[in-house]
């Protein structure tokens, strides 16, 4: 049986013309499970009933078990999700007083093995399906009664390595048929894989970009990422100029703070140097404690930081960590089985 959450509406289409059904009706099914989050075919009361029963006889929805779901003092959510294979994944709902945000994840595990996060030290498993990630959009949906604002591709995983499946999960999303969801309200968030930001730039896909630096210090870079020895600063500079003479768009960059290894003067220098040229937002984050044990700077060591990039002419931020105490934080995610 084919996975229905696997197929774009346009491959929805040509299925229900293929056993002699009008293209309409696909339409029909889109807006059931997109717009209403609804995964019985049974309960679709607008199709005929034998129709109901075909489409039952000829398509599956995936599953996933919601294993457990912890609340954070500040109102993040976290899911421990159980795949149809047993693996697991987790993903985030950020609440912010006007919108909610979605931290989903693209890979079981990661295989960049960063040094600040749990997720890299769990190692690599696979990668998830298109169907796997359009579902825990849904499952997230129906459970906190709400339909999400926005999409970070944040969760477990480098999106850039799972990049067909990533997509087509944006554009079932997006399309306006179903969801809906504004493509500007989709984000890709990389540790800075070259051939992927090329593509996007060359896509046409209008979502945004998130990189996470954490150092323009070559060593310091090499040292909390693996990946930058393979695609070294340079080389993501280049590229990020070229996305951004292509689309004009703004290139947000995550900062992990950590006292000791890239707070000092020198690399506030080095990270101006890197950005000088390009539209750009830094979110500073204070790390966050995972193992190997890494030390938050000061308060007054961020703030002085911060206001440092700020007078140098750079747009930043410190960002407030959500869901800290439940481990839902950015580096935090892992395959945790509890059952």
């Amino acid at each position: 049986m084919k996975d229905i959450l696997s197929l774009d509406l346009d491959e929805l289409r040509r299925e229900i013309i293929s056993f002699g059904e009008k293209d309409y009706r696909a339409n029909q099914i889109f807006k059931w499970v997109y717009a209403k989050r609804v995964l019985d075919f049974s309960e679709m009361t607008d199709l005929p009933m034998n129709l109901r029963n075909k489409l039952g006889s000829l398509f599956r929805f995936t599953t996933m078990k919601e294993v457990e779901r912890q609340i954070s003092i500040d109102g993040t959510e976290k899911f421990l999700l159980k795949l149809e294979d047993d693996n697991h994944i987790e993903t985030v709902v950020l609440k912010h007083p006007r919108h909610v945000t979605f931290c989903i994840s693209s890979q079981v595990g990661c295989a960049l093995n960063c040094s600040f996060c749990a997720t890299g030290a769990s190692g690599f498993t696979r990668d998830l399906s298109a169907s796997e990630i359009v579902s825990q959009v849904i499952l997230m949906e129906n459970s906190i009664g709400r339909p999400v604002d926005n999409i970070v591709f944040m969760g477990m995983g480098e999106p850039f390595l799972n990049e067909a499946n990533v997509y087509k999960a944006i554009k079932i999303l997006h399309d306006p048929v179903g969801r809906n969801l504004g493509i500007r309200h989709f984000t890709i968030s990389t540790a800075g894989i070259p051939e992927g930001i090329k593509r996007l730039a060359d896509s046409g896909m209008d979502v945004r970009l998130s990189v996470s630096l954490h150092s323009a210090s070559e060593e310091t870079r090499s040292s909390l990422m693996p990946i930058n020895k393979k695609y070294p600063l340079d080389s993501l500079r280049k590229v990020l100029d070229y996305y951004q003479q292509k689309t004009g768009n703004r290139i947000t960059f995550e900062y992990a703070l950590i006292k000791g290894v890239n707070d000092s003067k020198e690399d506030l220098t080095k990270l101006g140097e890197f950005l000088t040229g390009i539209k750009s937002f830094v979110n500073i984050i204070p790390v966050n404690p995972v193992k190997p044990v890494f030390d938050r700077p000061s308060d007054r060591e961020i703030a002085v930081f911060s206001e440092s990039l700020k007078k140098a002419g750079f747009e930043c931020a410190v960002r407030h960590e959500k869901g800290t105490d439940i481990e839902a934080a950015c580096g935090q995610l892992r395959q945790k089985r509890r059952e």
